[in-house]
């Protein structure tokens, strides 16, 4: 059996024996058969991938650029082809069988790309993301174009690199959508302000790059065979379109509807009927003349995104592929590059064209965003994503290799220009820009307690559940909205992105129609818009979806806290009681808490809900409830106890509530003060003028002596038991004599010590629980930007209606009922 040795283009001769091994008990050399010697391979270059990944992650480092340097690292290019040991794990016959693997890998790959991809993504495209995503392809074909011509009249060079220098130029100016959403990913930031706008950008120029490359291909393919083919290509490709779309979409639709009534997950049979799809599209795209990989990708643009069948799919594959069989295609492709037979005239022409592609990527983004009035630093960091490249660049260029637009050299070379210009960006855009910057706090306070007693109170309500619908109902009416003070609260329901590569960040206007993506939503923003009516225009209600990753996910709450300018942002705890026992607990929830707790633009209160029982008290509508609504709060000192304070003060005109704020204070000759006393002081004092009025019936204060944290933890278990609703301050100081000793059982920081103690698993209360952290103020020096409306043009938004017709408004009443239930 003949075998072509991929790194060298020679052909070695195996005789045809057994690919598996019977052990080494049995006096076999398990590295002698191909079925051991491959699964060596994938252990190694994974294993490989992951280290070096954590290592560079930390820097900033793309994984495109691990999984490289791996390739590289096993290949000849840093062994000279000589290492025992590679020569034993990637023998020269193996790799028939390896690569075969790794091209069935970037076959799934590219079928998972097209799934992640939303080309309505291009008809949302604001002016000025189209006019970057163009310039961003315009202008380095341009610059490259300039370059080699004069190259080529100047420059004395190989021949074959002079001939292949305008196809070097071009493949070098292309660009991804998948590449750049991917490294965005890594840097974490999908759904920021740059990345939305990078997102955009890049899906026009993507498009256009890889249009232009089909057509390149084809072109090439048609010179290299017959000259009249090609229109009998281009016939062949337009049917197998029209075969996807007419024919093989309806029939994922169908899947989805089967899913959808089932009510189940996706049946492994409808994967298994995809996988054949994918197969078919492949095997169709080879058969006319194209790339195999061009039918999986077409096929994957035609998957419906999300839930059930898109993210269904991404969820099966995405892990798999992208840890064991990438890798194994990063080695593969390591092998054909030896850069030890490489000149350094051919390298720094290649290098010179990779710079000038660059320069045009950065003056194409960098001109528009400078004209719009962006900032020089946000623009040069576009620029940077921008010019990003990655696996699908190499596929690109590797197909170029086989149609002989390039040779080897020119192939190694630019595979080493593509590592070090994305090697060398990456790092550079996570220290230039931080998305946090936008809406970091400063001298100007969005808190309740600096917001007038009788303005407008705006909260930003954040939902990752149905099931935290009735408290957060709830809480908003304790808050006493009236017409004089009524409450402007901006609902966002947060979603785990899955199944696409795009964050969404969707306005549900009352003025448009609903969308499928948006059907989780629905009866979270019904029950909410029932509360609205119900409460007869003194409540005001902005609704949104976020689509995102959870490590991004606190950028939309903290752009839209900013940008709605709202006093509060109110997050529910990522667990939950049932029983007194603590279920669904959801790590990264956890962390979009701890992220919006460091980061929000205002104050942010951590909403635990009560246990979940048919019979519990404060689960009932504060507007059926026969009883008094009962308010605690305990003040121990600081900033976040007065916040509690003043958002508690708001709650006493409520006809239904009664409030009690329970204060400690340190017995006589106790030494530690408070280091802001007389503040505290002031506003108890203007609470306590409020209580002496007349019109307010149900407000007590109490003072307790407590001088250790038992004392404490004494009051906070008589209080749980007595109140519906216990509000408590996050931050205390930790030196004081009734927090020590709490560090010990400090299970949840982001709760504080008191809220920490009344959240945990042997509480038996079943009192709803506010921590309130107020605004933190970094330093008068530090003047906040001013942010753009996020809504812009530029930011991909869709404009979502949820069903809150007169006839729904009804039909949602024992929806209402039943979420209190």
């Amino acid at each position: 059996m003949s075998i072509r040795a991929a790194h060298n283009g020679s052909w070695v001769c195996q005789p045809n024996e057994r690919y598996r091994s019977r052990g080494i008990f049995f006096g076999d050399n398990p590295f002698s058969f191909g079925n051991t010697v491959f699964l060596a391979q994938i252990s190694v270059s994974s294993l490989l991938t992951c280290l070096l990944q954590c290592l560079l992650t930390p820097i900033g480092e793309s994984s495109f650029f691990s999984q490289m340097l791996v390739g590289l690292a096993l290949g000849p290019s840093f062994n000279g082809g000589n290492s025992p040991l590679l020569e034993v794990v990637f023998p020269y016959k193996s790799f028939y069988v390896s690569e075969t693997f790794a091209f069935f890998g970037c076959m799934i790959f590219m079928f998972l790309m097209g799934v992640k991809m939303d080309l309505t993504l291009i008809t949302k495209s604001g002016t000025k993301a189209m006019v970057i995503g163009v310039l961003v392809f315009l202008f380095p074909l341009l610059i490259n174009y300039l370059l080699s011509v004069y190259l080529k009249s100047t420059i004395d060079m190989d021949g074959n690199l002079k001939d292949s220098l305008t196809a070097i130029g071009a493949f070098q100016s292309s660009s991804s959508f998948y590449v750049i959403a991917c490294v965005l990913e890594d840097l974490n930031l999908l759904n920021s302000n740059i990345g939305r706008l990078a997102l955009s950008s890049s899906m026009i120029s993507g498009t256009l790059s890889w249009i232009s490359i089909v057509i390149c291909f084809t072109l090439r393919q048609t010179s290299l065979e017959q000259q009249d083919a090609l229109p009998w290509m281009a016939v062949c490709v337009a049917c197998m379109i029209i075969l996807v779309i007419y024919i093989l979409r309806p029939i994922m639709f169908w899947i989805v509807e089967q899913t959808n009534i089932s009510g189940r997950p996706i049946k492994e049979s409808y994967v298994f009927l995809m996988f054949i799809m994918m197969l078919f599209c492949s095997l169709f795209s080879e058969f006319v003349g194209q790339h195999f990989l061009l039918g999986p990708m077409i096929l994957g643009l035609a998957v419906p995104d999300g839930p059930p069948l898109g993210s269904a799919l991404v969820d099966k594959l995405e892990s798999f592929v992208s840890s064991i069989m990438l890798p194994c295609y990063f080695v593969i492709s390591g092998a054909r590059i030896n850069l030890s037979k490489l000149d350094m005239k051919s390298i720094w022409i290649v290098q010179l064209l990779a710079f000038g592609s660059l320069m045009g990527k950065l003056i194409g983004a960098t001109l528009p965003s400078l004209y719009c009035k962006m900032p020089l630093v946000d623009s040069l960091t576009l620029g940077l994503i921008m010019s990003t490249q990655g696996i699908s660049d190499i596929l690109f260029l590797q197909q170029g290799l086989l149609l002989q637009m390039l040779d080897v050299n020119a192939y190694s070379v630019m595979v080493l220009a593509m590592m070090v210009m994305t090697g060398a960006t990456s790092p550079i855009v996570k220290m230039l820009y931080n998305p946090s910057n936008k809406y970091r706090c400063n001298r100007r306070r969005r808190t309740i307690e600096h917001t007038s007693p009788n303005g407008e109170l705006r909260v930003l309500l954040c939902i990752h559940h149905q099931d935290n619908t009735p408290s957060i109902i709830n809480l908003l009416e304790v808050s006493n909205p009236t017409i004089k003070s009524p409450i402007c609260f901006y609902l966002i329901h947060l979603i785990q992105l899955t199944g696409r590569a795009s964050p969404l960040l969707i306005h549900h206007h009352p003025s448009r129609r609903s969308s499928k993506r948006c059907n989780l939503s629905d009866q979270i923003i019904n029950a909410f818009q029932l509360f609205q009516q119900m409460s007869y225009d003194k409540v005001i209600m902005n609704a949104f979806t976020s689509v995102a990753p959870f490590a991004t996910m606190h950028d939309d709450v903290c752009m839209l806290a900013l940008e709605k300018r709202v006093s509060m942002v109110i997050v529910p705890f990522h667990k939950r009681r049932t029983m007194n026992v603590y279920e669904g607990s959801v790590n990264a929830i956890r962390a979009v808490n701890k992220n919006i707790l460091s980061k929000a633009p205002c104050s942010v209160g951590i909403l635990i809900d009560p246990m979940i029982l048919p019979t519990t008290a404060n689960t009932v509508p504060i507007m059926n409830r026969v009883e008094l609504y009962k308010v605690g709060l305990i003040f121990v000192g600081g900033s976040d106890d007065r916040e509690a304070l003043a958002y508690a003060t708001r709650m006493v005109e409520h006809p239904m509530v009664t409030l009690t704020v329970v204060r400690l204070i340190h017995p006589k000759g106790t030494t530690h003060q408070p280091a802001d006393q007389e503040h505290d002081f002031e506003m108890l004092n203007e609470f306590k003028l409020i209580m002496s009025s007349s019109e307010i019936k149900h407000c007590f204060y109490e003072e307790v002596t407590a001088s250790d944290c038992v004392g404490l933890i004494g009051v906070m278990r008589k209080m749980e038991s007595n109140y519906d609703l216990i509000l408590v301050g996050r931050r205390h100081d930790g030196d004081s004599e009734l927090f020590v000793g709490l560090n010990e059982w400090h299970e949840y920081p982001e709760l504080g010590f008191i809220g920490d103690m009344l959240a945990t698993i042997d509480s038996p209360s079943d009192a709803t629980v506010l921590v309130i952290q107020q605004q933190t103020i970094v330093g008068d020096h530090e003047l906040l930007e001013d942010f753009r409306c996020l809504m812009d043009e530029s930011f991909p938004t869709e404009v979502v209606k949820p069903l809150n017709s007169s006839n729904s408004c009804t039909k949602n009443l024992s929806l209402l009922d039943s979420l209190y239930h």
